[in-house]
């Protein structure tokens, strides 16, 4: 009796967090909306302030945020087998459903009939994550010092500077001017924070480099899973690894597939080294969440309460604005090329912005078509 009763709530989390994996469309916000109706309105196993708190510890980690949501209501639930069971049953069909989209783009990705669908799919992308960049900053911009120091990151970033050196070196910068203007924290409350570099040109197998990329890349990143598209500009397209087109279209296909929008690192592992580079990305985009959450989360309560970490986050947050600002910026100038696709640009930025509820997938889809009704003009 014992046992069945252990097993009883990793089943029901199974069946719960396959089941939001599947039909969670519209990005980190809609599906932690979900999780709040379903744990705490339908099934009461956590109340409104827990749910609260576990939302401020996903914003203390990097990584994608109602993934790691998923984790803490595991781990909640029935420990660290929860968090194991909620995290995979999560990622694991946006993985798969991404892995057949790969497969799919492979084969047929640059065969005429499919461009004209792609063509429609690139700007509407870009009007998507503008429109909710928009967003983004409205609830980033906290103060003029962080309006200056997202100025800084722009500039910094078209000047070339890796982006992680600006990530956390502003961060760093917003931390101490918490610092400064707050002198009773005292020196021993601020949290010690190690930079995660791996150097990926130490691996002499291409897979083992992806994982260590993508490694990293999940050890580092904080923000909205937005941000992600920035590091992976950075790491591969300027690298020469991946090209800037590919990039785009795993940006869309993130967008109209449920789950995290972290799974597009299985389409670009799957583009680099087919289904062993999609097995390392995505593995090494997410084992840092299932680490940091199963570690850290007893520190959390403790680091929610630091006006220093807070402060820290705060110059992230606002950062991660500007770097996907340049990269809008470098995606429009590849995408949006003539008048069909200003238009197109156009017509889903205004339907972002006016129907804020409206899934994202929606926009991505109808710019699919409108691409292919324009291209026959």
């Amino acid at each position: 009796m014992e046992s069945a009763g252990k097993q009883k709530p990793l089943a029901e989390l199974a069946k719960l967090f396959l089941k939001l994996g599947c039909i969670g469309f519209g990005g980190p916000a809609v599906h932690i909306a979900m999780m709040e109706e379903e744990v705490v309105r339908k099934r009461k196993w956590l109340t409104n302030e827990q749910f609260l708190d576990l939302i401020g510890a996903t914003n203390l980690i990097p990584g994608p945020n109602s993934t790691e949501m998923t984790m803490h209501i595991g781990q909640q639930r029935a420990g660290w087998k929860g968090l194991v069971v909620a995290g995979l049953c999560f990622i694991l069909p946006a993985v798969l459903i991404t892995g057949g989209f790969a497969y799919a783009y492979q084969i047929y990705g640059k065969l005429p009939e499919i461009q004209p669908f792609l063509y429609g799919v690139k700007p509407a992308i870009i009007s998507v994550v503008i429109a909710m960049m928009i967003s983004l900053t409205r609830k980033a911009l906290k103060s003029i010092e962080l309006g200056i120091i997202g100025l800084i990151a722009v500039l910094l970033e078209f000047y070339g500077v890796n982006d992680i050196y600006i990530l956390f070196g502003l961060g760093l910068i917003g931390l101490l001017i918490q610092v400064l203007k707050d002198h009773k924290i005292r020196i021993n409350s601020i949290l010690p924070l190690t930079l995660f570099q791996i150097y990926s040109s130490s691996s002499g197998s291409f897979n083992w480099r992806v994982f260590w990329i993508f490694l990293k890349i999940g050890a580092i990143l904080y923000g909205s899973g937005y941000v992600l598209f920035a590091f992976l500009d950075t790491e591969l397209v300027k690298t020469g690894l991946l090209g800037k087109q590919e990039l785009i279209d795993a940006i869309a296909v993130g967008q109209f597939t449920p789950g995290p929008v972290f799974s597009s690192a299985t389409f670009i592992g799957w583009q680099m080294a087919g289904i062993g580079g999609a097995v390392a990305a995505t593995a090494g985009i997410f084992l840092p969440s299932f680490l940091f959450v199963a570690f850290l989360s007893p520190l959390i309560l403790k680091l929610r309460k630091s006006k220093v970490m807070s402060a820290f986050l705060d110059t992230v947050n606002m950062v991660s604005i500007a770097l996907i600002v340049t990269v809008c910026v470098e995606m429009g100038k590849a995408s949006i090329v003539d008048w069909r696709t200003i238009l197109i640009a156009i017509i889903g930025f205004v339907v972002t912005l006016k129907f804020k509820h409206l899934n994202s997938a929606f926009v991505i889809i109808g710019g699919a078509g409108l691409g292919y009704v324009l291209s026959m003009v």
